[in-house]
Order: C-alpha cells, then structure tokens, then sequence
C-alpha cells in the first residue's frame, strides 16, 4: 500500500502500517505497477532513475560488440533495448519537471551517438532528425495525442472514451468557437495532480 499526495499531506501521516485480522501490511513510499515505479508524491523521479540506471547498463554493454554490428543491427537492438524502454508507459510523465525530462534526453541523446557516432558535444537536434526520432518531450505528448484519436474514432476503451467529450456534444455550446475548431470539453481541476491527469492533459492537447 501507499499513500499519495502532496510533501504536506504526507507529514500529516501517523500510521505507517495498516493492520488487518490476519496481516500486516507496511506502507510503501515506492511501488511498482506495470513495470512503473510510482513513488508517493508521483514525481517519477524513481522510475526517471531506474529507467536512467537500465539504459545505461545496456549502452554499455552493447558498446563492447559494437566493432561486430552493422549498422542496421545497432539501430535495431537500441531501439529493443533503449527506445521501447523510453516509450512504455510514458504517458504517466506528463506533468513531471523539465530536470526530470532532461534526464530521460540524455538517455536518448547517448543511444543516439552510439548509432550515429556523433561526438559528446555535438548538437543533438539534427542527429535526432536524421534518426526521425522524436524528442522526449515531444514523444510524451505524440502518444497522449493518438490516444486521444482513438478515443475520438471508437478505437479505446469506453473509460479513455468518455473523457473527450467534444464541445458540439453539449446543448447550448455548440455554436461556441470551441466548438467550431474541434475543442473537447476540459474538465476544472483545483490540483496540480488533476491537470496531470488524462481527463485533463488529453483534451487540451
């Protein structure tokens, strides 16, 4: 189990274990769902450092036979190794610090130079264009906006569905100039947490 909220919130916590008739269960300030690593003030900076630690490791290996690989096996064992890492479940990033999107760059920055062999302190933005990889930043934001496609044509869930809700869906609103560019209903959230979430971050994009 885990508590989640703001550093406030969780100073006000007494109990740190919850006590059922035949358990015991100890709270958690990191679990792991999905393979995700969701820390109690859901800054992600667990999961950015683990994913950061995983990357790294495989780079290094993958450097000691690179004098053996073509240069179509390099850019397919990182993209098995290192971009199927940076691409799974990163729609729960949204929200998180620029520090911490950095971090997963310089990830993408390094596999990038060790397909390409571009020096340490080479711009990176034309190396990623050559490679037509997306920025992380720009890849967080490219998948909340296909699952907001789906949603709008009948390929998600019905859950994920109801929460684009187009604007021409509500009496009264319809003539709205939200409405005439396609704007979907975004939901009012008092919470930094609640701007987070998809109900909210998938209609503004």
């Amino acid at each position: 189990m885990i508590w989640l909220g703001t550093r406030q919130q969780l100073s006000k916590l007494t109990e740190n274990r919850l006590t059922l008739p035949n358990a015991t269960v100890q709270f958690s300030t990191v679990v792991n769902d999905l393979g995700v690593l969701i820390d109690s003030q859901l800054s992600m900076s667990n999961h950015i450092a683990a994913l950061s630690r995983s990357c790294f490791f495989h780079l290094r290996q993958l450097r000691l036979i690179r004098q053996s690989l073509t240069p179509e096996a390099m850019n397919t064992l990182v993209q098995a190794f290192i971009t199927t890492r940076l691409d799974s479940c990163n729609s729960v990033l949204v929200g998180v610090s620029n520090q911490l999107l950095q971090r997963m760059q310089v990830i993408q920055n390094a596999a990038a130079r060790f397909i390409t062999g571009a020096r340490r302190f080479e711009h990176m933005t034309p190396v990623l264009r050559n490679l037509h990889w997306l920025p992380i930043r720009h890849r967080i934001k490219f998948k909340t906006a296909v699952l907001v496609y789906k949603c709008l044509h009948g390929m998600a869930p019905p859950y994920l569905a109801s929460y684009c809700t187009p604007v021409t869906s509500q009496t009264g609103r319809s003539n709205l100039r939200s409405a005439t560019t396609g704007q979907l209903i975004v939901p009012r959230t008092r919470t930094a947490y609640g701007s987070r979430s998809f109900a909210v971050h998938g209609p503004v994009k």
